[in-house]
């Protein structure tokens, strides 16, 4: 049941009525995370998908991005989330982007300070893509806290809107 309204459960977008300016520039924000990213769609998606588990958020567990059957991204990626570290499916990159993400929203300061990591993801990332991961890590980590917190659209299966 949502704490600041009388929203259905599969409602994930009415509550930013409450307050439509930013609830209008998330929307916006939300919009460019999944259209204009230069991250590779399965690494973005392990990254999201690592810090749905970790926000234990429903909506975000649940959604799904239009362009993924496409681009390679099927359900074992996200069926194997939690196993980033071993799971032999995934690239080098795809595991350092989970771990940025898994760290970004558990140690954060501990992730600023960590010159190994560092060093292994300037291997696999531009500075640009870097960039594109952290911001898209704090809207993810932001808005399924939010949602999870607000018990809003919990039961909700998004489809992303496509990157083209």
């Amino acid at each position: 049941m949502s704490r600041i309204g009388t929203f259905a459960d599969d409602d994930v977008y009415s509550w930013a009525t409450k307050s439509p300016d930013l609830g209008g520039a998330i929307a916006n924000f939300s919009q460019a995370v999944y259209t204009k990213s230069r991250l590779p769609l399965r690494t973005r998606e392990l990254a999201r998908a690592v810090i749905a588990h970790d926000n234990e958020c429903v909506v975000c567990l649940n959604a799904r991005d239009a362009d993924g059957q496409v681009a390679g991204v099927d359900e074992e990626l996200y069926e194997h989330a939690l196993e980033w570290r071993t799971w032999p499916g995934y690239s080098e990159q795809e595991r350092l982007a989970a771990e940025f993400a898994h760290r970004f929203g558990t140690e954060h300061a501990k992730l600023r300070d960590d010159e190994d990591f560092w060093a292994r993801c300037n291997e696999h990332f531009s500075e640009e893509l870097i960039a594109d991961l952290a911001l898209s890590c704090a809207l993810w980590v932001g808005m399924g806290r939010t949602l999870r917190t607000l018990d809003i659209g919990q039961a909700c299966k998004l489809t992303l809107p496509s990157s083209a």
